[in-house]
């Protein structure tokens, strides 16, 4: 294939299709005004007083409200304590995981239930205060997919979706078989890619290397070569849509550098060579190490579930969590592209939980709490594919916002109690807004 570097990367193709929602209820009002709030607007400066006017699905105006402007608008009142910040985003979301103890549970559920499932992760990641979910797989091919056209028509709640299909690996690569789909060698890479394309997906998962929760494929076995992994991307980039590969060892992080995938998951044994790689290429390409499943393990979350943390230890999974904690510190001080979120779904990292991953960039990565704000917003409107409208408090941006009871940068901790969002609002359509006095409309 040549030397490293030589593969042409293709940009990402977005479309307004990607990320639009039909969801505004009669009962929403034309205009929303957050007064007195303290803005947090992702563009990383501090904080600020002032207020906010949304006017249908966008933020027309942030910080100095022109009074006229605000006539019939619902005002919400922050008290001068509450802080009206971007919505959150998940980088590696599973919405058809459903909370199970084991590997072969994602796929126990009969199809019905399962599509029951998956809506109600849906609408979970809403209630969290997350508005952007970037799938990562699922566990059936059309999961994904149908759930967010019902997102999208406003059937049923949940975030702005992009969709996977089940993961793409080498019959002998599979961590769990009945979510995968089996290609080996470029033109099968070719040909499920193409096959995942017609069914509408917008991104395409590959999964690179083993995992050290199974029981007889570690983390630092890779199965996918340099021209496979070339084909699945060049394919996927061909039709416009992002490539995520799951990637835990040294050598895939290298090959998904090479070949341009656009996210790598894990990459916890990325080796000096790999970090070389992506801090050449760091406006390329964006890592998610999705720790929290295997820092739960290490700490004991999944003893209830028959995994002991001492099991965790013999398994790798403690020794994993240490290095990529190291891997992760040394991005940060590259200025390679980190994002929070993953591998929720699962009985010890349940749907609901998400935010903890805000918390492990600050306290396991070192992070401050703003950087991981950002990761979680600015940039993540960025890995949709829209940094113009997804992702800041700025005007002409979706209102997608969450008002804080309290003050994040204070306290990371705050984002996992969905008892202090006073109100999440998507595309301008209320979702959750908490009554009070301190509600009005405007004369």
């Amino acid at each position: 294939m040549g030397s490293i570097g030589e593969v042409q990367r293709r940009p990402y193709r977005p479309t307004p299709a990607d990320i639009t929602i039909n969801n505004h209820r009669p009962e929403d009002p034309q205009k929303i005004l957050f007064q007195n709030v303290r803005i947090l607007d992702s563009t990383g400066a501090d904080p600020y007083s002032g207020d906010v006017l949304i006017e249908g699905e966008r933020i027309v105006s942030v910080g100095q409200v022109d009074p006229a402007a605000t006539q019939e608008a619902l005002v919400i009142d922050g008290g001068g304590t509450k802080t009206l910040m971007s919505g959150l985003a998940d980088s590696h979301t599973h919405l058809s995981w459903n909370n199970a103890a084991t590997l072969d549970e994602l796929t126990s559920l009969p199809l019905e239930e399962h599509v029951l499932h998956t809506a109600n992760s849906a609408r979970s990641y809403l209630n969290c205060g997350y508005t952007m979910c970037f799938g990562a797989a699922a566990a059936q091919p059309r999961l994904d997919i149908a759930i967010k056209a019902a997102i999208k028509s406003g059937l049923i709640p949940g975030p702005r979706t992009l969709a996977n299909c089940p993961e793409v690996t080498k019959p002998d690569g599979a961590i769990i078989p009945k979510i995968s789909r089996y290609a080996s060698g470029p033109e099968e890479m070719r040909q499920v890619v193409r096959e995942f394309v017609a069914l509408g997906t917008d991104n395409i998962k590959l999964s690179m290397t083993g995992d050290n929760v199974h029981p007889t494929m570690p983390s630092e076995e890779t199965y996918f070569d340099l021209e496979e992994t070339v084909a699945a991307v060049e394919e996927a980039h061909l039709h416009g849509k992002r490539v995520c590969a799951h990637a835990r060892s040294a050598a895939s992080v290298k090959q998904c550098v090479q070949a341009g995938v656009d996210v790598i998951y894990h990459a916890s044994f990325a080796d000096t060579e790999g970090l070389d790689l992506l801090e050449q290429h760091k406006d390329s390409v964006w890592v998610a190490p999705a720790i929290n499943l295997f820092y739960a393990m290490a700490q004991g979350d999944a003893e209830p579930y028959g995994v002991s943390a001492k099991m965790s230890e013999q398994k790798g999974v403690t020794h994993e969590v240490e290095v990529a904690c190291q891997t992760m510190r040394e991005m940060r001080r590259r200025g390679i592209r980190v994002l929070p979120g993953g591998d929720y779904g699962f009985a010890w990292a349940p749907h609901g939980t998400y935010a903890r991953d805000l918390q492990h960039f600050v306290d396991l990565f070192g992070y401050t709490p703003m950087e991981s704000i950002l990761a979680a917003t600015a940039m993540a409107g960025e890995l949709m594919g829209h940094p113009d409208e997804l992702g800041k408090v700025q005007p002409g941006y979706y209102a997608d916002v969450i008002l804080v009871d309290g003050n994040p940068l204070e306290d990371i901790r705050i984002l996992q109690n969905q008892d202090h969002l006073h109100a999440v609002i998507i595309n301008g359509h209320i979702h959750k807004h908490v009554n009070g006095k301190n509600e009005r409309v405007a004369a």
